[in-house]
């Protein structure tokens, strides 16, 4: 084993300074002191020293493209980091969103690893549709000699898990291109199985020598100057680093009338750290309604077992239905009626509207703890429109949640997070809390750029944070909410406060659509198509439009409204009207957060 040199006591240091150094030169990795070596001398460069010379030019980096599909943050979230894991396996990596990306740029890259997430049944995420259909249509380009990798992300409570990445890494090398490293497909719970992929498709794609020579280590010594990239941040606090935040308020923002049951929710913290953009979502990691988790113990003869209990309800998902769990389960059991339900549409029919325990009640079997916690995937959290501005309320969070209860299958059934907040927690009592930074939900960075807000439902909830972060930045820029419900008297979510916000100006506009206070149905859209005449010179004006709420219900609605908004300045031709929306779409001024 080689010996590293340390200081000899002639160094001009003091005795203490020599005896400190070498303890920590002697602990040193190569890399460690590669990098120190880079950091000495740019600080010389820095300070108008001499330029340090190489022993060797450095050596061009590969490029690599990373692509990636998103819906809500996580294939961007990878992407971002694989950006930065990407340097050290010499590779000069640029990161695109599908969204932004077309056959040209795929056609000129020699590398590319993409994070393709997968939206309800098999569809991919609403900014990367362009862009998939392109890639799978007859006109793609040939792609030889490309080297590819490909992660999909999917949730298997859907039948199509991950379908959009399997398909994508089928057809890169339908085209020609070289599968570098074999395709992983994660659940809800993928952090760990994504990074672990990633440093893989990295080594394998990397420049088959990126050792040797001399190794140049950039150190910024600008004091701190702006790099473009403060946004790429990862936030402090994640799904696998909570924050466990005191709840202070709770309350239900419908009347006693109401056939909803809204929640206001304020979580509170002096942890610096804590910081979120109106726009962003909180994740909240729930715990399961005890009741069930020790009907699920009985069923399966555990029901003694105290301690797994607890364990299942703080951890282990124990209502998702999916092909996977009923594939584990015949497996375990050995039984022939269980593995009939995977052949045909039989699970489908099965789980229609059902959960875990309606598997095991129909075909009951004694299981141990060990066989019980195998089937299960961990319990993953659930993301919420934060409500609030920080600059309004520091060191809050406020969400708006509306709480889940059906009955189906003689059963009553409760949404796993809506649930836990509404029956299970306090003002005083905590829960833990996390932040998804939502990069494609932002207001302007001009404050004096007119919005144009729509939601129903919680789906008004990003904008009680918008007006309020324009109120306190002193934003001049008009602002216009369309708020669509039931009931005026029992659903108008924060009523008080947006007309106070009218008073002060910090709202311009609002139209309301109140769906059962008349014999006809009146929604969102309606009052968009009433309002088009003024909603066409905001757009003229440059104005953002932004949407928040259910994508198969109001948003679809208003989507094809707004077509129809913008088709009539060109004779009502409505393919021009969507690809007018589209071009608005691309320049970051008609953004959705659906769900």
């Amino acid at each position: 084993m080689t010996s590293i040199p340390l200081l000899p006591k002639n160094a001009p240091f003091s005795a203490e300074d020599i005896d400190a150094l070498n303890k920590v030169v002697a602990k040193s990795t190569p890399l460690q002191r590669s990098w120190l070596a880079g950091f000495f001398a740019g600080f010389e460069a820095a300070q108008g020293g001499a330029a340090p010379v190489p022993v060797a030019p450095p050596k061009p980096r590969s490029p690599l493209t990373i692509l990636y599909a998103s819906e809500s943050g996580n294939a961007e979230s990878l992407a971002m980091k694989a950006k930065k894991a990407a340097t050290k396996h010499g590779f000069d990596a640029k990161v695109y969103d599908m969204a932004d990306a077309d056959m040209a740029l795929l056609g000129k890259a020699r590398n590319i690893i993409i994070y393709a997430a997968t939206w309800g049944e098999g569809d991919p995420p609403s900014r990367a549709v362009d862009f998939y259909q392109d890639l799978m249509g007859d006109n793609a380009p040939r792609l030889d000699g490309l080297r590819f990798a490909v992660l999909a992300l999917g949730d298997t409570a859907y039948a199509q898990f991950c379908e959009v990445g399997k398909r994508i890494d089928a057809r890169l090398e339908a085209l020609g291109g070289i599968r570098a490293a074999d395709r992983v497909d994660c659940d809800l719970d993928f952090a760990k199985q994504a990074t672990d992929w990633t440093d893989k498709a990295l080594s394998k794609l990397a420049p088959a020598d990126t050792g040797g020579g001399a190794r140049v280590v950039h150190v910024d010594f600008k004091g701190g100057a702006a790099t473009g990239e403060e946004d790429d941040a990862e936030p402090a606090f994640t799904a696998e680093s909570p924050l466990e935040a005191e709840i202070s308020t709770l309350i239900n923002l419908n009347g006693t009338g109401s056939t909803r049951e809204t929640w206001h929710a304020e979580f509170t913290t002096d942890d610096p750290a804590f910081t979120y953009a109106p726009g962003d979502a909180i994740g909240i990691l729930p715990e399961n309604d005890p009741v069930l988790v020790d009907q699920l113990l009985k069923v399966t003869g555990l029901s003694s077992d105290a301690a797994l209990l607890l364990k299942i309800q703080k951890s282990y998902d124990v209502t998702t239905l999916s092909k996977p769990l009923v594939e584990n389960y015949a497996r375990l059991t050995g039984r022939a009626d269980v593995k009939a339900l995977l052949e045909g549409d039989a699970l489908a029919r099965f789980a229609a509207d059902r959960q875990l325990i309606d598997l095991f009640e129909t075909y009951p079997e004694v299981l141990n703890a060990e066989q019980l916690v195998s089937l299960l995937r961990p319990l993953p959290g659930r993301l919420y429109s934060v409500a609030s501005s920080l600059k309004a309320h520091p060191g809050e969070a406020h969400l708006t949640v509306g709480t889940v209860r059906w009955e189906s299958h003689g059963k009553s059934r409760k949404g796993v997070a809506s649930t836990y907040l509404a029956d299970r927690r306090k003002p005083g009592t905590s829960a833990r809390i996390y932040v998804k930074p939502n990069r494609h939900f932002r207001l302007p960075a001009d404050g004096s750029t007119p919005i144009i807000m729509i939601g129903a439902g919680t789906g008004v909830a990003p904008y009680r944070g918008f007006v309020e972060e324009r109120a306190e930045t002193g934003a001049s820029g008009k602002s216009w909410l369309f708020f669509g419900e039931r009931n005026f008297t029992n659903d108008f979510l924060y009523q008080l406060e947006w007309q106070d916000h009218l008073a002060s100006g910090a709202l311009s506009n609002i139209d309301v659509a109140f769906s059962r206070d008349q014999p006809e149905k009146i929604y969102v859209q309606h009052r968009l198509w009433e309002r088009r005449a003024e909603l066409q010179r905001w757009i003229a004006e440059g104005a953002h439009i932004y949407v928040c709420g259910d994508e198969k219900g109001m948003a679809k609605d208003v989507d094809a409204t707004l077509v129809k908004i913008l088709a009539e300045n060109v004779k009502g031709d409505e393919e021009a009207g969507r690809l007018r929306l589209k071009e608005l779409t691309k320049a970051g001024r008609y953004q959705r957060d659906v769900y």
